[in-house]
């Protein structure tokens, strides 16, 4: 049995494992204007990183980012994974890839989409301009708003698809039964659906948490060059500033932040599961 796993493992191995350990000894090395990376061991950038305010706020605003956007796309994905999960039609198949078909396009292509309904001069502004329910273009571009709404287009096909396939294994009867008990909608839900479906919410939420930390494309093109975040961050270190030294070290405390972030979202769910 272990001899069957072994290809994929080392596969894994080389193509994660190996790169990774190559950006961490990188992110040992010291940055040089004229000679761009001295050879070191020092985690003096981590240091430089950690303290200087500017990354401090950085790390917040992706953090808060990301916090923000996944649960909005829960409270948002959850009453269509719901109707998705329990739904008999013979067209099923057909909305489960109509959900799916957003994956289909880059995220830069949905960004330019947004950006033709966000710019002063775009379907948004034009519209409540001809009904006169403005007097001038609204500043909807280059903003946070726009960022969250960009990242939840982009996450919500998975919180959506992941709670679904959860909620379509909770047996009918027992909202049947809840009812018959004298149960409200709310508290069948409450009560019922919203437990049993809970290890399809953690799931869901802990994959587009992930994705919330890493966006790097929606947050470019929306977000515009004064909204910072991590992965806009890294690639100016990397690209611009040819600073390879300090985007590894951003690379792994955002590495660091999210893996954080995740176990402690896990074993919180996992110990309230438990109680219940």
């Amino acid at each position: 049995m272990a001899l069957l796993v072994l290809p994929a493992c080392l596969l894994v191995l080389g193509l994660l494992i190996g790169p990774m350990a190559l950006m961490f000894r990188i992110s040992l090395n010291q940055f040089s204007p004229t000679q761009l990376m001295i050879e070191a061991f020092s985690f003096s950038n981590y240091v430089q990183a950690a303290a200087d305010p500017y990354y401090q706020e950085v790390i917040l605003t992706t953090l808060g980012m990301a916090l923000l956007c996944t649960a909005l796309t829960l409270v948002i994905a959850f009453p269509t994974a719901y109707w998705l999960g329990r739904l008999e039609s013979r067209w099923k198949s057909l909305v489960v890839i109509a959900t799916l078909f957003p994956l289909l396009v880059g995220n830069v292509v949905r960004s330019a989409g947004w950006m033709a309904l966000f710019t002063r001069e775009g379907l948004i502004n034009m519209v409540l301009l001809k009904a006169h329910v403005i007097s001038e273009p609204l500043t909807l571009m280059y903003t946070p708003k726009a960022v969250v709404l960009g990242i939840i287009a982009v996450v919500l096909p998975y919180m959506i698809l992941t709670i679904a396939a959860v909620i379509e294994s909770i047996p009918r009867d027992l909202e049947d039964a809840a009812a018959n008990l004298g149960a409200s909608a709310f508290q069948q839900f409450w009560r019922v659906i919203l437990p049993l479906s809970a290890p399809g919410v953690a799931a869901g939420s802990i994959l587009v948490f992930v994705l919330c930390m890493n966006t790097y494309a929606t947050a470019v093109l929306l977000g515009g060059p004064r909204f910072k975040m991590m992965a806009p961050a890294i690639f100016d270190q990397f690209v611009r500033g040819n600073n390879w030294p300090m985007g590894a070290t951003l690379a792994f405390m955002l590495l660091a932040v999210t893996m954080s972030f995740t176990i402690f979202g896990s074993i919180a769910f996992a110990r309230r599961y438990r109680m219940r």
